[in-house]
């Protein structure tokens, strides 16, 4: 493997007809289609339902629980002009990072004011005031003005919507379709969307194929889906994103290990939290940020395979995956669901992937 040419970001293009973006999931959501990568040069075509087939009794499903907050809210300043804003993370009690609209005109001390979108809402507005500008993010601090004991995230569903991805046309799907069936702990602004293929009927399948199951938490942030823009890879700097694996989680993990079965992780963003809690060579519990970046030459402490969706060009999300299977394989493999009209990328179709080390000569610094 040329470990130099996996370090360009310009090594993980490729075209994808605008027909084969998804706009819709398929319904039933486990009757979309599954690309089975086999550890050699082989893989079928499949649909998701049949996953079982390819899971033996004793291995462990890991899934992420998180739940897509309606995080997308539109309101106006005092002068009328309208704002929009997309919440990223809390800071502390109602004092949130956001991705505002306008931004150039949006300065520090500008209130804005937020309608309620439900009529029936008890409380008919919200206001906010920007107190500082996040450097991170390029967004703003805003600071909710609500009674200490009504946290920003309890009523948001009264007044925002779900963040659907640029590319879903939101008029074609429900917000219920955004979500994962098992969606428990609120926080993401994206869905882990791997994990939208599973239906109840489907998991009950699997528990009674022998297959045990288990969640972490990391609330997905919009930084998931952003490109990398750098061109050396390695220079890439992650995004943080909130995480936690709890003792019993660990405790499963291990369990399923020392009995010969394998792990698999539904999603890259599952991939993260079981990678980021073994950074110190040992998996333990762990509640807090991460910014593990995954790319071609890491060496794998957890995952033995994972389920993924199709991802977007130049994505750290494309570079985990290589770290799995390789780049340039997964390169060929993207063209064969290309030439198949596989469905691509939140709604689309998806992947179940071996995982191994491809390459040792590069390796992802530990979470920082």
């Amino acid at each position: 493997m040329n470990s130099s040419v996996d370090q360009l970001l310009t090594s993980y293009h490729y075209d994808l007809p605008a027909e084969l973006i998804a706009q819709t999931p398929v319904v039933p959501r486990d009757r979309s289609r599954l690309l089975v990568v086999e550890p050699d040069d082989g893989y079928q075509h499949r649909h998701f339902h049949d996953i079982g087939d390819f899971l033996a009794a004793g291995d462990l499903l890991v899934f992420n629980n998180t739940r897509v907050i309606p995080a997308r809210v539109y309101g106006f300043k005092t002068t009328g002009a309208p704002v929009e804003i997309l919440l990223l993370s809390e800071q502390q009690h109602n004092c949130w990072i956001a991705l505002v609209k306008p931004g150039r005109k949006l300065k520090i001390g500008t209130q804005i004011v937020f309608p309620a979108r439900n009529p029936q809402s008890k409380i008919p507005q919200i206001t906010a005031t920007i107190t500082a500008r996040d450097e991170t993010t390029g967004g703003r601090l805003l600071q909710f003005d609500l009674p200490h004991e009504i946290p920003l995230i309890s009523i948001l569903a009264d007044f925002g919507e779900l963040p659907l991805p640029p590319y879903i046309n939101a008029s074609q799907s429900t917000p219920e379709q955004y979500q994962t069936v098992y969606a428990k702990v609120p926080g993401a602004v994206a869905a882990p969307t791997a994990g939208l293929h599973f239906t109840p009927e489907l998991l009950d399948r699997l528990t009674a194929q022998g297959i045990k199951q288990a969640h972490v938490t990391l609330h997905v942030g919009v930084g998931t889906f952003r490109p990398v823009e750098a061109e050396d890879i390695t220079t890439h700097q992650m995004h943080h994103e909130w995480l936690e694996i709890s003792p019993e989680t660990v405790a499963q993990i291990e369990a399923t290990k020392a009995a010969g079965g394998k792990v698999y992780a539904v999603g890259t963003t599952a991939v993260r939290v079981l990678e980021t809690a073994a950074q110190t060579g040992k998996l333990q519990p762990y509640s807090g940020d991460t910014n593990i970046f995954i790319y071609p030459g890491y060496k794998w402490r957890v995952v033995d395979g994972a389920i993924t969706n199709f991802h977007l060009p130049g994505s750290s999300l494309m570079m985990l995956v290589s770290a799995a299977i390789g780049r340039q394989r997964l390169l060929d493999l993207y063209q064969i669901a290309i030439e198949d009209s596989y469905r691509f990328y939140s709604f689309g179709d998806a992947m179940l992937i071996p995982v191994q080390s491809v390459s040792s000569s590069t390796s992802s610094p530990p979470p920082k």
